[in-house]
């Protein structure tokens, strides 16, 4: 098994298993849109003994504004 970190986006910090270890990008589901991470470098920590394998994962785009603070009624 192997773990995607995630970095930069809604979801930094986050650690996630993933299910093929050569994806290139992550599409997740966040609130009521989709946000997309692509792969930067190889998987780390390939050996018997040091953990799961790791690969890390750059926030890239979100399909729709992911403002938690926007005022949509700012004009009424």
């Amino acid at each position: 098994m192997a773990i995607a970190r995630l970095h930069g986006g809604p979801l930094d910090g986050q650690v996630i298993p993933l299910d093929d270890d050569a994806q290139d990008r992550l599409i997740l589901p966040y609130s009521e849109t989709q946000i997309v991470y692509a792969r930067e470098g190889s998987l780390d920590h390939t050996g018997d003994s040091d953990g799961p394998s790791e690969a890390a994962y750059r926030f890239v785009a979100a399909e729709d504004d992911i403002d938690p603070d926007r005022d949509d009624d700012k004009d009424l």
